[in-house]
């Protein structure tokens, strides 16, 4: 191009270099073996994850640099160099800091294979996808704000009460001699016969924790608090020994009895994945056929939504004679419900226990304190 014989060495010199850039590439793509290792252990919302991986190359020729592109969950994409620690592996490290709660699903690791100066590339993905499930930091909790005082269950154990109830099974005609009180008197209307309820002896949960995740609080950091707050509370009521269960009000509605170590650590899987995209409101979990919830001996119920429907239902529960609490998590400036504080004083003036979270409380001072606080 430029008339010089003497740069034809130096032009033949370039083209072969990209012929030996493209052909060290192309023998070197042969899918290696990745692993990685730090992603499936156990961690807590505001710890730091330290991912090591490990590479093997398999082709007939090791890669000349190699750079893996990795996206945990929703952060954002990592690009991590490997550096060659022997003939045919290479060893890369990245550290995600103070991870948030949540579900991270590391998917396969993509791979960019180049030569040294830049003359060819090739991408290929490799390796498993794996899991990060980071659980909610929990407080512990001596005592709850629902217990002692005014709100002992008059004066009774709870741990006495019987977690059994009794569900309607079938109806049958009604044999001499049985008493009239098992007469299902809209089967008997419907038949012309009498006709007696069979009932079996079902059981129950004695506490239910029914976290709130109605859309409307719109998320952030008054949605962590709440999660916090269900996750310790059924935490204390566990170690008491109590059977327990918790009910998640989001667009999946996930549910988890609770009355073992595994069964305990499905319950913190749970906390971990818990969004706050309900379009159901809360009190719709409370009506008569609304499972786990509404079948418990004893409700607590975590929300930023305070509405008079929910109001009303832990209202009935309570002439019920049925164990019901509240704990409130304010989320200013954003306010969910018109006037929340005339809720809170209803649930108080009829005796149901009431926490309120402020932005910046302690949560084990408030959930432990013996009072009721009204916002």
């Amino acid at each position: 191009m430029f008339g010089s014989r003497a740069l034809y060495p130096v032009a033949t010199g370039l083209l072969f270099a990209v012929a030996l850039a493209v052909g060290w590439v192309r023998f070197s793509t042969r899918p290696p073996q990745v692993r990685r290792h730090g992603a499936a252990r156990d961690v807590v919302e505001g710890d730091d994850v330290r991912v090591d991986l490990e590479l093997t190359a398999t082709g007939a020729l090791p890669p000349p640099t190699l750079v893996a592109h990795e996206r945990p969950g929703r952060l954002a994409e990592l690009r991590v160099e490997l550096h060659r620690v022997g003939r045919r592996r290479f060893a890369g490290r990245y550290e995600l800091r103070a991870v948030p709660r949540g579900r991270y699903a590391f998917e396969t690791v993509r791979l960019t294979i180049e030569d040294p100066f830049g003359l060819a590339r090739a991408s290929l993905e490799q390796g498993e996808p794996q899991a990060l499930v980071v659980y909610p930091r929990l407080v512990a909790l001596d005592q709850l704000f629902s217990e002692g005082g005014a709100h002992a269950q008059d004066g009774r154990r709870l741990l006495l009460r019987r977690p059994t109830g009794y569900e309607l099974h079938s109806v049958r005609e009604y044999a001499e001699g049985e008493s009239l009180r098992k007469v299902h008197w809209r089967s008997t209307a419907r038949r012309g016969r009498l006709m007696v309820k069979e009932l079996e002896d079902a059981p129950r949960d004695e506490v239910a924790v029914l976290l709130d995740g109605d859309e409307r609080t719109g998320g952030g950091e008054g949605f962590e608090v709440a999660v916090r707050a269900a996750g310790s509370i059924l935490q204390a009521h566990l170690r008491r020994g109590r059977r327990c269960a918790l009910v998640v009000n989001s667009a999946a509605r996930e549910s988890q009895s609770v009355t073992s170590e595994g069964e305990w650590r499905r319950a913190l899987e749970v906390l971990a994945g818990a969004e706050p995209n309900a379009r159901t409101p809360a009190f719709a979990l409370l009506q008569a056929d609304g499972g786990l919830a509404a079948r418990s001996l004893e409700l607590v119920v975590v929300t930023s939504c305070v509405d008079a429907a929910l109001v009303d239902r832990l209202v009935q529960r309570a002439l019920s004679r049925r164990g019901a609490s509240l704990v409130y998590v304010e989320t200013a400036p954003l306010q969910t419900t018109r006037h929340p504080e005339l809720q809170l004083l209803r649930l108080v003036a009829i005796g149901i226990p009431v926490a309120v979270v402020r932005p910046g409380d302690d949560l084990a001072v408030v959930l432990a304190g013996r009072e009721a606080r009204v916002a």
